[in-house]
């Protein structure tokens, strides 16, 4: 069942209304264009979660997806009229080549695969300035009961989009990030991990690896409205990929511009980015961080790594001969960045699905390095915690 209405509030006022749901998401197209950011998605109590951490998280995911996936029926009106969304930690791809820390314990809470079966999906089609509700009255068994279901759920949002209020509690998040935040790493370890990169570029080990670390701060006694922090957050970096969602005993946020992956009939499409410059705080600084990117070597050579480690990836589930560089550099202008960023395009084989793609690609490559796996247990054996969520994936 879909309803469609003229767009008559933004979709972060959506959001909001509904922010008080269970294991509500916000996908959020905060940086919005015709081609990455048309789309934000809303969506509350899933009938059903998936949570795991083992090695045969997504096979498990597949086998419970696949009871449901052909009783959802696409429309030209929303790409996600029902379906899944959640994420897929750092974690899951590292375990997959068996490197992952047994000794690393914080962020072992996280699970490598997390994902909410939400049959009731509210979408916000910037380009049409339509806003549209889809219910396929899911888990109900028989055609009766679905279609019940589903008008009693948009009922229900109807009925809550016109009061367009929410009930939440007055928290703020002004004055709560008054203490500094806490790093994984010690100034004096940091740049040894760093020094102990560059030994293993040196000797030929890898060409390239994407070191993070991890800031932490404690709001034990402080009451944090975290849909303020997101909003603060997408203010300060407005990006076409970015995210709530409301996991039970955690709540993830992302800002992020980049696109991992895009399955689109047999279409796949994957957006690597590398090579950053910060934006001026006037005209002619500007200018400047903006030819940096452009003409600098360094910069250059990290993309094309990872573009062709991307293709490689893709090559592992695609038709032979359909994987190619689309674009293979191009400046993309962000509020806080200058980010470089190149398309990846192929055609999935008949007997793969996206979950084979997923297998095939996970990690994302922009966030481990080059080559992959030499980078990955270089990552595990300098940086002091485990990633989890960070640098791995969300989406539908």
């Amino acid at each position: 069942m879909i309803k469609a209405y003229p767009l008559t509030i933004s979709s972060i006022r959506v959001f909001e209304i509904f922010r008080d749901e269970p294991q509500v998401f916000f996908l959020d197209s905060s940086q919005k264009n015709a081609d990455r950011g048309r789309y934000s998605f809303i969506g509350f109590a899933p009938f059903d979660i998936y949570r795991a951490k083992d090695i045969h998280s997504l096979e498990a995911l597949q086998k419970k997806f696949n009871r449901y996936k052909n009783t959802i029926s696409k429309t030209t009106k929303t790409p996600l009229p029902a379906g899944i969304v959640g994420f897929i930690s750092y974690d899951y791809g590292v375990r997959q080549e068996n490197i992952l820390r047994r000794s690393s314990v914080r962020n072992n809470e996280t699970p490598d695969v997390y994902f909410g079966f939400y049959d009731t999906v509210i979408t916000v089609d910037h380009y049409e300035k339509r806003l549209v509700i889809s219910s396929t009255g899911l888990p109900a068994k028989d055609i009766k009961r679905q279609k019940e279901r589903a008008r009693k759920k948009i009922a229900y949002i109807e009925q809550k989009l016109k009061a367009g209020v929410s009930r939440h509690s007055p928290y703020e998040y002004a004055g709560v990030f008054q203490n500094r935040f806490k790093s994984s790493f010690s100034k004096n370890a940091y740049l040894s991990a760093v020094n102990k990169a560059l030994v293993y570029i040196a000797k030929g080990d890898i060409y390239q690896v994407n070191l993070s670390q991890q800031f932490e701060y404690d709001v034990a006694g402080f009451p944090v409205d975290k849909v303020k922090v997101y909003k603060k957050l997408r203010d300060l970096s407005p990006s076409s990929f970015s995210a709530y969602l409301d996991a039970g005993a955690q709540t993830v946020m992302s800002s992020s511009p980049e696109r991992f992956l895009k399955l689109e009939g047999r279409k796949v499409q994957t957006r690597p980015m590398k090579g950053t410059r910060p934006r001026g705080i006037n005209k002619k600084q500007d200018a400047r961080y903006l030819k940096e990117i452009k003409e600098s070597p360094k910069e250059k050579a990290e993309l094309l790594m990872i573009t062709d480690l991307l293709r490689n990836d893709l090559g592992r589930v695609c038709e032979y001969g359909t994987v190619s560089v689309k674009t293979m550099r191009t400046i993309e202008k962000y509020k806080t960045v200058y980010q470089a960023t190149s398309t990846v395009e192929g055609m999935l084989r008949k007997d793969h699905d996206a979950f084979d793609l997923l297998e095939a690609c996970l990690p994302g490559g922009s966030i481990t390095g080059c080559p992959k796996i030499r980078s990955m247990q270089i990552i595990e054996e300098v940086e002091p915690v485990r990633r989890g969520i960070y640098t791995g994936v969300m989406g539908y």
